[in-house]
């Protein structure tokens, strides 16, 4: 679909299909409140009537609004206008696009980007408007014989502003928008595919083809025999057990000068995870396939970093392993040396993520990055504390906290920090190593977090634990794209930060 913005009125446009609010309790919005002087008050007769009383979602398509230009005007129930919030905001424009979908309309020109949310402009609205239509038009059907697909799909969307002087800010948020957008879409095509085809060689082979699609992208693949030269024997550990070796694939983004330190993002990319022989229950297992999540958004950050072509360095890494059990798997009671040099007592194979990440952690110190952020589908317990609407985030550096929580708010990519007091270390205290994988069931997350701690003294590092956000179950199950939102507008603000600092 094509996206476009711009400034008028919307009696004077000639489209498809017009679309404008309708408030609680059956009252215009201005964009309507013009439509209807303009058709002689046929839109006020319609809300008299109570064809539409304005509640959240609701639709009423109108064919042939005397004197209105265009063919046809959706009227867009949005609720009370005070209490408008971001995700009604979201939640109507994916309902709209749905509508418009099952109208016929190939364009449309969209008023609702002029609906006013606290504290949001229109740079927000439109941004939001594309990433919530294209997360609304995705579908995973690789694998279906009979496809779906809507006979007349809309084509063309032009979001209206208020202002021609925001045209500008809202030609950026297109941009930005549908990089992002792209990026999700990425995110959740990796995540989607089933793991006899995602191994962590199809993770490496995307992130070549990445390597080829962009110019200042380049891809490093480390295989097993590699890593065991580096002694990564924590992360090797937990492929043991599986018929697909573990790969490491570095995805190199150079879009800053030479001297700029890299911003370094890790994903946890296991495949599937069985739980090894801490075997998880099988209700539920074929989701495992999206323990990867971390891996996958990390892909889709990194093409959107470069379709925004942003002048920063960035290294993406996708931590590729499996989880198995089998007769040669690691055990409970097995006693790991990582990279670091620092021991590890086993007590559950099932909390693995953190023995393939803290590796890795160890390994980005070769970058001398300016901070790490690694994302991991890490506990249970996330979704505990958190639910599903939630993400994790973890730190003890209080500057990098601040910047991506701010990006969280901006992009409405939600996060909430959880706190990583020195009391919590001793909880992986161990009689026979250095430390215990997990600190048992009290604060779950924090103790995973605590651990990951341990290998990044050297170093800014944040923990984004998505294991309640990376994808959903039930009839809607699916990977969601999340945090790709959210590392997108870290890494925009971040390169906003190094033009400033270079101007001056």
């Amino acid at each position: 679909m094509e996206f476009f913005v711009k400034s008028g009125n919307p009696e004077k446009q000639r489209s498809a299909c017009i679309v404008v609010g309708v408030f609680e309790p059956r009252r215009l919005s201005h964009a309507a409140e013009l439509l209807d002087e303009t058709s002689d008050g046929y839109l006020s007769t319609l809300l008299r009537r109570g064809d539409i009383e304005g509640k959240v979602g609701q639709m009423l398509l109108l064919h042939h609004v005397p004197n209105v230009l265009s063919e046809r005007v959706l009227l867009v129930g949005c609720g009370k206008e005070r209490d408008l919030t971001e995700t009604q905001y979201k939640q109507i424009i994916a309902k709209t696009i749905a509508t418009l979908n099952d109208t016929g309309s190939l364009e449309a020109i969209c008023f609702l980007s002029e609906l006013h949310i606290k504290g949001r402009d229109s740079y927000w609205a439109v941004r939001q408007a594309v990433e919530a239509t294209q997360d609304s038009l995705y579908s995973f059907d690789q694998f279906k014989t009979n496809k779906e697909n809507t006979r007349r799909p809309l084509r063309k969307l032009t979001f209206n502003i208020p202002s021609r002087k925001e045209l500008a800010r809202a030609e950026l948020a297109l941009q930005h928008g549908l990089a992002v957008a792209s990026g999700a879409k990425a995110c959740k095509d990796l995540a989607n595919m089933p793991p006899n085809i995602c191994t962590p060689l199809y993770l490496a082979q995307q992130a070549q083809i990445l390597d080829a699609d962009f110019e200042k992208i380049s891809t490093e693949i480390i295989d097993s025999e590699q890593m065991a030269e580096l002694k990564m024997d924590s992360y090797l550990a937990v492929a043991k057990g599986s018929a697909h070796p573990a790969y490491m694939s570095l995805i190199h983004y150079k879009g800053g000068t030479n001297d700029q330190k890299p911003i370094v993002l890790v994903g946890k990319g296991l495949t599937f995870d069985s739980g090894g022989i801490s075997l998880k229950p099988g209700a539920g297992m074929d989701e495992m396939k999206y323990d990867m999540g971390g891996a996958a958004s990390v892909f889709g950050a990194m093409k959107a970093l470069a379709q925004l072509n942003l002048p920063i360095n960035v290294i993406g890494i996708l931590a590729g392993a499996e989880n198995m059990p089998a007769g040669n798997a690691y055990r409970p009671g097995d006693i790991l040396t990582t990279m670091s040099g620092q021991t590890v007592e086993v007590l559950n194979t099932d909390a693995e993520g953190r023995l393939v990440l803290c590796d890795v952690l160890t390994y980005v110190e070769r970058f001398q990055p300016e901070c790490v952020v690694d994302i991991a589908t890490l506990t249970g317990a996330c979704i505990v504390a958190l639910g599903h609407n939630i993400s994790a985030l973890m730190s003890p550096h209080k500057g990098l906290t601040h910047e991506l929580l701010n990006a969280s708010n901006q992009s409405g990519d939600k996060a909430w920090q959880l706190p990583m007091d020195d009391e919590f270390q001793k909880l992986l205290d161990s009689p026979f190593a250095d430390m215990t994988n997990v600190g048992g069931r009290p604060a779950g997350s924090i103790t995973a977090a605590c651990f990951l701690s341990r290998f990044t003294k050297n170093y800014n590092w944040a923990h984004l634990d998505v294991a309640g956000t990376a994808w959903r179950s039930g009839i809607n199950k699916g990977a969601t794209g999340r945090p790709v939102s959210l590392l997108t507008q870290f890494l925009i603000n971040r390169s906003e930060n190094e033009t400033t600092e270079a101007n001056n």
